[in-house]
């Protein structure tokens, strides 16, 4: 979606490019001045020059160490003292963590039960003696809830990961280092929008320096907050969202995050969870680079752009690099059943003798490869359904597959197009 900004109330920003500069002076102290590197792969597939800011490299590989360190830091003596809270469940966590311990003030995190290990031992050990881990809840809305009740009883400053203005000054200082190391003008910038913090502060500088470059947030199908938001020109709260990018999943995006985007954001685009994986995958295989979903998502939203990028000076900022290997098996699920490659069935064998053998030497192609093949009735194996999953070399493999099913007698229902069905089975 475009933003009409002829139908938008303009508002004094919050946060100006001089806001960013300061904060570049205090966020050196945490965070590296990443790398601003062109991608010759992906410059040769878009037929444009396409640059990767690569914050993926960071301390805590990922970009949250910036607006965390630059709010911590300028906090008042006495409210140091008192020491600081947030609620986390990944990035934002591990960012609050090294800042803490960095310059020595204590702090408390709280991440839901559903957080996966690795996160909560590497939130412990950026933070050190310096931070307390809470577990609590079974989401990051009762963590938050636990965490602000902290703030109230004991005074505590609770770190937002991006409703401040502190901490989006921060996220900004990317955007000045990009603007610091291009000698050539940008025609467009794309970056995940989770919560607004990292395109609110890297849009402001980019706007006040480069008035002509095209500001593109990115977030997932699944949680499409700030599209809603801008859409309806209010901040929405969405009733359900999709988890799987959880570094750009937020149900509700912030206020100033909001009037900021309003004014500066030139598009937003929604991208497929199962693209982002392909995505993953592609620059894991082709670059050697490890990114995160929301870190990937700027990359996989340059498809929905490639006539209008043609011969043009892109940058997609790779947010973050905290990829659990744990997840590489159903990101590559996810792709291949986005791509056409990878279907899954609920088939129906006919009441006669020898129906297995006959589906087996007749429906799948010489390519084909069946990948699951289970009885969903234990106890009656010779009538009861049975879920397959088969994958094929190439999407136009998929015609001459159903075309089989139904000449040899086979009913089926395929789950890939009822989502309830596939997540119950799958």
């Amino acid at each position: 979606m475009s933003v009409n900004k002829s139908e938008v109330q303009v508002m004094d920003n919050p946060v100006t490019a001089e806001d960013i500069r300061e904060a570049a002076k205090t966020v050196q102290e945490a965070a590296i001045h990443s790398p601003l590197l062109k991608d010759e792969v992906l410059s040769r597939r878009y037929e444009c020059n396409v640059y990767l800011k690569r914050e993926d490299l960071q301390p805590v590989r990922s970009f949250k160490i910036r607006g965390a360190y630059n709010l911590i830091k300028n906090l008042k003596e006495e409210d140091r003292e008192k020491g600081v809270v947030c609620a986390s469940a990944g990035n934002h966590a591990q960012g609050v963590a090294f800042s803490c311990h960095k310059l020595g003030i204590k702090g408390r995190i709280f991440m839901p039960t559903t957080t996966p290990r690795q996160k909560i031992s590497q939130v412990s050990f950026f933070g050190g003696e310096w931070v307390d881990v809470v577990i609590t809840g079974d989401s990051f809305d009762e963590s938050y809830q636990e965490a602000r009740k902290a703030c109230d009883e004991e005074g505590m400053t609770f770190v937002h990961p991006f409703d401040d203005r502190r901490t989006i000054a921060g996220q900004g200082t990317i955007g000045k280092e990009i603007m610091d190391d291009m000698d050539e003008p940008i025609s467009h910038v794309f970056m995940s929008v989770g919560g607004g913090g990292l395109s609110a502060g890297v849009g402001t500088y980019v706007k006040d320096q480069s008035p002509d470059t095209s500001i593109i947030g990115v977030e997932p199908a699944g949680a499409s907050s700030m599209k809603a938001s801008l859409k309806q020109g209010e901040v929405v709260t969405l009733e359900s969202i999709s988890k799987f990018v959880d570094g750009a999943s937020v149900a509700k995006v912030g206020d100033i995050t909001f009037r900021i985007a309003q004014q500066l954001m030139d598009d937003v685009v929604s991208v497929p969870e199962g693209k982002v994986c392909t995505t993953i995958l592609s620059l894991y295989n082709e670059n050697a680079i490890i990114a995160e979903p929301a870190g990937a998502m700027p990359v996989t939203a340059l498809d929905f752009y490639r006539e209008e990028i043609k011969g043009k000076n892109i940058v997609c900022v790779i947010s973050g690099g905290n990829n659990d290997i744990s997840r590489m098996q159903e990101m590559k699920e996810r792709s291949m059943i986005y791509e056409g490659l990878k279907h899954y069935f609920i088939v129906n064998f006919p009441q006669r003798a020898g129906a297995l053998r006959e589906f087996m030497l007749n429906v799948p192609g010489e390519t084909d490869d069946i990948t699951r093949f289970e009885y969903t009735k234990k106890n009656n194996r010779e009538k009861g359904p049975v879920l397959v999953g088969i994958e094929l070399k190439h999407y136009d493999d998929y015609a001459g597959l159903i075309q089989r099913m139904e000449e040899n007698g086979f009913t089926y229902t395929e789950l890939n197009k009822d989502q309830e069905l596939f997540n119950l089975l799958v």
